[in-house]
C-alpha cells in the first residue's frame, strides 16, 4: 500500500499496520504534593482499564506513558519520576473508588482516566484535591462543559470525531440510509448521537438508532432492525469487546451494509474477535497511528516503542506517551507541586509524538481532525484524513 502524508502539523506518514491494538476532601502527602525531596522524586499516576474486557486500549496508553518516563529517568535528572497504576477496568465505580487511593498515595499528576465514562465520576474527585490530569483517549463532548479546572485531554473530541466519520461515510461511502447503535456508555452513546446528528445536515435517514446491552452478547433483535431497515451502514459507537461480536452477528444475518465504528474499536482485538466478518470495516479515530515518520522524534518515538514492547505502538500509545511528557516537562522546568504542575500545563505548547500539544483553558486539546482506516486480510490499514481518505 502506497504511504499517505498527513498535514504538516502532525508530519507523519502512516502505512498499514498490524496493531498490538461523590466527592473527596483527603489531604495529599505533604506540602510538595507528592514530590519527595529527599529522595528526589515524584510521583505520576495512570489509571484506566488493564484488565478489562477493553484493557488493550489501556495498556497501549499505560506503555506509552512508561516509555516516556523510563526514557527521562535514563538521564538521570536530579528529579526522578515514578509511575503507579490503578487499574479502573474501565469501570466508572471502580475509578471513582480509585480516586482516595491515588489522594492518599500523594500523586501529583495523573495520566488518565481513560475512558468517558470514568472520566465523568472520577474527574470530580481528582479536582476537588487539585490533582492534574490528562487523558489519552476521553472523547465524550460534554467532559470539557464541566468547569474542571485541572482536567486535560491530548487528543480532539467527539464532536470532531462524529461529524468527521459522518461526513465520510455519506461522502466517500455514500451513505442514503443508516442504522446508528451504541453501548449506552458515556463514551458510546455521545460518539453515536454526535454521528446521527450530523446525519441529519448530511441528508442520510437514520433508520435506526437504539443501543445494545454491552453485558449480553445476542444482538439478535438489533441485528433483526437493521436487516429489515435496508440500511446502507451501520454505525456502531462503543468498544472493540462488543464490536467484534456484533458485526460477527450482522454478517451471519447477511447484512450487507458497511459496517463503521469509531476508536473504541480501533484495536487488534475487534479483528480477532470479529474474524473474517471485520473485513471491510471502517474505524475511525481522532488519534494518529504512526508506523514510520519523516519526523526524527516521531521514528525514534516508533523504535524505541518497538523495542520495548515488542510491537508497533497502537491506539492511543503515542498519545499516552504525549500526556506522561506533558508532565515530564512540568518537572524539568522545576514544577513538584500539584498547584505548580498545573499551572505549568497551562503554558505548554509542544511538538509531540501524535501532534501538536497546546491547551484551552476547558482543558480541550487545541486543534485536530479525524483519521479514517479500514480492516483489510485481518489487517488495520490507515487510509487517511476524513475528508481526503479513500475507499480502500
Amino acid at each position: 500500500m502506497v504511504t499517505k502524508r498527513y498535514p504538516a502539523h502532525v508530519r507523519l506518514l502512516v502505512g498499514a499496520a498490524v496493531l498490538a491494538l461523590g466527592s473527596f476532601s483527603l489531604a495529599a502527602c505533604g506540602s510538595s504534593g507528592g514530590s519527595d525531596s529527599s529522595s528526589g522524586t515524584v510521583k505520576l499516576g495512570f489509571m484506566g482499564d488493564l484488565t478489562g474486557e477493553n484493557k488493550q486500549l489501556g495498556i497501549n496508553i499505560n506503555n506509552g506513558a512508561k516509555l516516556a518516563i523510563d526514557q527521562y529517568n535514563a538521564t538521570n535528572p536530579a528529579t526522578k519520576i515514578t509511575l503507579t497504576d490503578y487499574d479502573s477496568q474501565g469501570d466508572p465505580t471502580q475509578a471513582t473508588n480509585l480516586v482516595p487511593k491515588v489522594v492518599s498515595d500523594g500523586v501529583v499528576g495523573l495520566v488518565g482516566p481513560a475512558f468517558s465514562g470514568e472520566s465523568k465520576q472520577a474527574v470530580p474527585g481528582l479536582q476537588e484535591n487539585g490533582i492534574p490530569n490528562i487523558s489519552a483517549s476521553a472523547t465524550n463532548v460534554d467532559l470539557s462543559k464541566n468547569g474542571w479546572t485541572t482536567w486535560h485531554r491530548v487528543l480532539a473530541n467527539d464532536g470532531v470525531q462524529g461529524p468527521g466519520v459522518a461526513d465520510y461515510m455519506a461522502n466517500q461511502l455514500s451513505a442514503k440510509k443508516a442504522a446508528v447503535i451504541d453501548d449506552q456508555s458515556e463514551y458510546g452513546k455521545g460518539l453515536a448521537d454526535q454521528v446521527a446528528d450530523r446525519f441529519g445536515a448530511k441528508k442520510v435517514t437514520v433508520a435506526v438508532r437504539e443501543a445494545i446491552d454491552p453485558k449480553q452478547d445476542d444482538y439478535s433483535s438489533t441485528v433483526n432492525k437493521i436487516k429489515g431497515s435496508g440500511a446502507d451502514v451501520v454505525f456502531y459507537g462503543g468498544y472493540y469487546a462488543q464490536a467484534g461480536t456484533f458485526v460477527k452477528q450482522l454478517a451471519d444475518a447477511g447484512v450487507t451494509a458497511k459496517f463503521v465504528s469509531g476508536d473504541g474499536s480501533l484495536d487488534q482485538k475487534f479483528i480477532d474477535n470479529a474474524g473474517k466478518a471485520a473485513d471491510g470495516s471502517y474505524l475511525s479515530c481522532t488519534c494518529v497511528l504512526a508506523t514510520a515518520s519523516d519526523d526524527p522524534n516521531v521514528q525514534k518515538f516508533i523504535d524505541d516503542y518497538k523495542a520495548a514492547y515488542g510491537s508497533l505502538p497502537a491506539t492511543y500509545s503515542a498519545e499516552g506517551y504525549d500526556a506522561a511528557t506533558a508532565f515530564i516537562k512540568a518537572v524539568q522546568g522545576g514544577k513538584t507541586s500539584k498547584s505548580d504542575i498545573l499551572a505549568f500545563l497551562a503554558t505548554e505548547n509542544f511538538e509531540g509524538v501524535s501532534k501538536p500539544i497546546q491547551w484551552e483553558a476547558n482543558g480541550e486539546l487545541t486543534g485536530g481532525t479525524v483519521y479514517i482506516h479500514l480492516v483489510k486480510d485481518g489487517k488495520i490499514a490507515a487510509l487517511g484524513p476524513f475528508d481526503t481518505a479513500k475507499t480502500s
